[in-house]
């Protein structure tokens, strides 16, 4: 009898659907300035770490199948130790989204983020919590998986990725009594968490986040069965950026736009008609002036 009930529950909970968490994020530490067995022994316990608190950790309220969770990558550099337990690092983060029907994925975010400060001793416990900044490293884990998960909804509903937005901006909130670089308004440029969080909530931003939806929801992911549609609203939703720039040009989130999506964009309209081609170049040329000469390319394509 036991047995039969044992056998029963067992099958019971094979049967039953499982389900992932949001990320599913590739971790690499690396530290080519830093020699020693031991420094190396320790970065690989971190890499394991990380890795399983960015997998691990349940970011939203909402239930996400393994198929359905978010592709991203974080390369950690070690540059330097300058003290016990104490590192200097640059964070680079990638992350992507599915096209549907395709197996082009679309990448959505490649920032690398040079101010990353953090002291870890080995095997000790990653924690976070949204009310309070508890130490800096699971600080920054924390924010950039909230952006990732911010650009991702961003990019299936208009505005959707609001409310993670703002976790990334209460994340930036408490760590303004932190020593650590990137979290403050008045540090030098307008480039780090700050400035990452806040923009993406302003008014002024707000044709950047009608991009995103646009370009991927209504332009890319028609293209199955309407490749020239799909173009032409990508096309208009790029076209949304000049009022963008015409206000603040050189911003912020169009440089984040475009270290994403530079390539993608010479890719999708070397295609295009000879119109579309002479409409997006110059476009592109005005509002991103820094990879002009690449975009070039576009009309050199036949």
């Amino acid at each position: 009898m036991k047995h039969s009930l044992f056998l029963f529950f067992s099958l019971l909970l094979i049967q039953l659907p499982s389900f992932a968490q949001e990320l599913n994020c590739q971790v690499q530490v690396v530290s080519p300035q830093i020699q020693g067995t031991t420094e190396k022994h320790i970065f690989e316990t971190l890499q394991k770490s990380i890795y399983e608190f960015m997998n691990n950790t349940k970011w939203t309220n909402d239930v996400f199948s393994p198929e359905e969770r978010i592709s991203c990558n974080l390369l950690l550099n070690i540059t330097e130790k300058p003290s016990t337990d104490q590192y200097k690092a640059t964070l680079q983060i990638q992350s992507s989204r599915p096209i549907y029907k395709s197996s082009y994925t679309s990448v959505l975010l490649n920032h690398n983020d040079a101010d990353v400060q953090f002291g870890y001793v080995e095997y000790q416990p990653l924690e976070f919590s949204i009310s309070q900044h508890l130490n800096n490293l699971t600080s920054i884990l924390a924010f950039y998986s909230y952006v990732i998960i911010a650009l991702d909804y961003d990019s299936y509903s208009l505005n959707g990725g609001t409310v993670y937005w703002q976790k990334a901006q209460t994340i930036v909130s408490n760590a303004q009594a932190a020593p650590e670089k990137g979290w403050k308004s008045m540090e030098l440029g307008s480039k780090n968490r700050y400035w990452m969080a806040d923009n993406m909530l302003q008014p002024t931003y707000a044709p950047m986040r009608e991009l995103m939806y646009k370009y991927h929801r209504l332009g890319f992911d028609v293209m199955y069965q309407d490749v020239n549609g799909g173009r032409a609203i990508c096309l208009e939703a790029l076209q949304t950026l000049d009022k963008i720039h015409e206000q603040r040009p050189l911003s912020f989130p169009m440089q984040l736009f475009f270290n994403a999506k530079k390539d993608e964009v010479i890719k999708l309209f070397s295609g295009g008609t000879p119109d579309e081609k002479a409409k997006s170049v110059a476009l592109l040329q005005r509002i991103d002036p820094g990879n002009g000469i690449q975009y070039q390319k576009i009309t050199q394509t036949q």
